[in-house]
């Protein structure tokens, strides 16, 4: 057999012409900064310079839109640009297991939105749906996803997917959707009455049809709303969603705002569709929308890339693929702090803790500046103080101090990113320290994310925490009406029940304590009351009889003592069945990854009870002694409470039950059983 072998010069050539190969398979990515944006991409700069004008004019021209409201999103938008539609199709959304064909999507995120689309000509528009989302986003973080209505907020949304500018001045709004007037021109309309029944939650579970429908009325409506009648409803739309967000009925603010009632906009609505004025709006501008001289470039190394594409990767839900990109990247440039904290996260996403921790306190230590690092250091310590269910478990005195530093740097780094001043309330709220601080803290995040309903919710859980029962219950009313989300709904109306219960029960306590405070104080003159005895008192065995002696006079402080004493009897929670119920000393709080463990003392017996968290527990103090700190470790000073828990039935488990609820007492309270 022969053997061929390779001449050194042919050698050579290969070796120039693999070498030549690989370097034209590396990619060239740039970054691009605008005022709103920051773009990456392997397109080139003139064509990413491109679309940040197309966004930033998109931007521009949709916030002049409602004068007074101040669309904004105070969370940053990473764009990536992809030069062809073979380099982003590893991106694109998958869908059972299938890449979903699109030529752009918006993927929203609560530390960073990713806007992804290719320049590549295709048939399918990609900024259709990049500004049908983008409107999503302004709209949501200003009023709120559950304040504003479902088919404003998708009927806006479609209005401006068809936004269109030439020569950087004349702008194309509203222009007509065909699939959309075709549908509703076929089908007979929806009641408005049930149009406006629709939230987002009750949309997603409608059938593809109906959702069809949906969208294609809402849009009719807005565009009605905004176009017709040269625009003299739209200061009325504007009224509309004003009252809505107050609170007033739909009936009663459609009335208020559009000076008709459903019924008369139905009919305006029926005739504009089924007519021929169906016309899109064109607006030109005196100067031109030009943002391009406010841009800056920069050429993006490839360890650089690899970290935003597996980022990208990680907020769309695949963490597995992004630790792969993201190991690449920090295998090219081990300090890249942005692909360390992302892969950080994305073990977190893999339920990995442990490595999570590690990997974001060396982001931290290599990325001082970056507040993103700092944040997600702190998320990170936080979700191991959750138990079963996502219920704060409590933390531990350096834990709790660990997460406040990492989230006070982060907010001295970015002030106006919310949810630094979101999470270090939640800090707060867990441990029952510096409330009025959360209170401040949360009212920030709100300040730049007004429509972020979750925030207002821990501001409820603030203000019932602080006693404070009607703040609390003007923060968590809004949260109960329909539309919003349905766990977030279920948590406001716990909030509401649970004002509720502690009004009345700080009713009988007030009652109590008032009736005690009347007993002889401020140096009064003290009535003694006399108990008389007439007759004779039993004979005792073996003894004569005696005379009838009177009984020991009982001041008013005793008298008041024993109304207390019964007052507060009355006012604790009753037993359940299946309940038991002791007065006994909480010693320490033993807080662990699987939950909590309340130490009592009940005379010489350790009683050791089991709890998910604070959250589930019902907590009453009717004594200023037992202080409102709840934390981790031994008590500063021990504090008598009437405990009701459900006692184990085996008798090998490592604790005696499960604790129900915890009510602090004076040290001198006798419980009725």
């Amino acid at each position: 057999m022969k053997i061929y072998r390779m001449r050194p010069l042919a050698a050579a050539l290969c070796l120039l012409l693999v070498a030549a190969q690989a370097a034209a398979a590396k990619e060239t990515w740039t970054s691009v900064r605008s005022q709103n944006f920051f773009l990456v991409g392997n397109a080139s700069e003139k064509e990413i310079r491109q679309v940040a004008t197309r966004l930033e004019q998109f931007r521009d021209v949709f916030t002049r839109l409602f004068a007074g409201v101040n669309f904004s999103s105070p969370v940053p938008t990473t764009v990536v640009v992809f030069k062809s539609d073979s380099s982003y199709k590893p991106f694109k959304p998958v869908a059972d297991g299938k890449t979903v064909a699109v030529a752009g999507y918006f993927q929203p995120g609560e530390d960073v939105n990713y806007i992804t689309l290719t320049t590549e000509r295709g048939s399918e528009n990609p900024y259709s749906t990049i500004y049908h989302e983008y409107v999503h986003l302004l709209v949501n973080n200003s009023l709120g996803r559950g304040a504003a209505p479902a088919w404003f907020n998708e009927g806006l949304a479609e209005y401006y997917s068809t936004f269109a500018i030439e020569e950087d001045r004349k702008v194309y709004l509203g222009r007509l959707v065909d699939y959309h007037l075709r549908l509703l021109r076929q089908q007979r309309l929806l009641p408005l009455a049930q149009l406006f029944a629709v939230d987002h939650y009750s949309l997603e579970r409608n059938k593809h049809d109906v959702r069809s429908l949906f969208y294609a009325q809402s849009w009719a409506l807005v565009h009605y709303l905004i176009l017709a009648n040269d625009g003299k409803r739209l200061p009325q739309l504007g009224e509309f969603l004003a009252l809505t967000r107050q609170g007033v009925a739909t009936e009663e603010a459609f009335r208020r705002a559009f000076q008709t009632d459903i019924a008369g906009m139905e009919k305006e609505l029926q005739k504009y569709i089924q007519g021929h004025t169906f016309a899109g709006k064109v607006a030109t501008f005196e100067r031109k929308l030009e943002f391009d001289a406010q841009m800056t470039a920069a050429p993006l190394a490839e360890a650089e890339a690899e970290g935003y594409l597996g980022d990208l990767l990680l907020h769309t839900n695949r963490p597995g693929e992004a630790a792969a990109r993201l190991e690449r990247a920090l295998q090219l440039d081990p300090a890249n702090v942005l692909a360390r904290a992302s892969l950080g996260m994305a073990r977190l996403r893999q339920n990995r803790h442990a490595e999570a921790t590690e990997e974001l306190r060396r982001a931290v230590a290599a990325g001082a500046q970056s507040y993103l690092a700092h944040y997600y250091y702190a998320y990170a310590l936080s979700r191991d103080g959750l138990g079963e269910g996502g219920r704060a478990s409590g933390y531990t005195a350096e834990r709790a101090k660990e997460m406040r530093d990492a989230l006070r740097r982060a907010i001295t780094l970015r002030p106006d990113f919310p949810e630094s001043y979101n999470l270090l309330a939640w800090v707060n709220l867990v441990t029952g320290e510096g409330l009025e601080e959360g209170v401040g803290l949360i009212k920030r995040a709100l300040a730049l994310a007004p429509g972020n309903q979750h925030y207002a919710l821990v501001l409820a859980q603030l203000h019932l925490r602080q006693e404070k029962f009607e703040e609390a219950r003007r923060a968590a009313e809004p949260l109960t009406r329909e539309g919003t989300d349905p766990h977030l709904r279920a948590t406001a109306q716990s909030v509401m029940a649970s004002i509720k219960s502690y009004e009345e029960q700080l009713k009988s306590y007030k009652a109590a304590r008032e009736a005690y405070e009347r007993g002889g104080a401020g140096g009064e003159p003290r009535l003694v009351v006399r108990e008389e005895v007439s007759g004779n008192t039993p004979v005792g065995g073996g003894g004569g009889g005696t005379t009838g002696q009177r009984e020991p006079a009982k001041t008013n402080d005793e008298l008041a003592a024993e109304a207390f004493a019964s007052a507060l009897n009355d006012a604790l929670r009753a037993p359940q069945a299946g309940e038991t119920r002791v007065r006994a000393v909480l010693t320490r709080i033993e807080c662990g990854q699987k939950g909590l463990v309340f130490v009592f003392k009940e005379g010489e017996r350790t009683l050791r009870l089991a709890a998910a968290g604070f959250n589930g527990l019902h907590i009453m103090a009717y004594t200023p002694d037992a202080g409102s700190e709840l934390s981790c470790g031994p008590r500063k000073k021990a504090t008598t409470a009437v405990v009701t828990f459900r006692p184990n039935a085996d008798a090998r488990a490592k604790t005696d039950g499960s604790l129900v609820a915890m009510e602090f007492v004076p040290g001198n309270f006798q419980l009725k059983q």
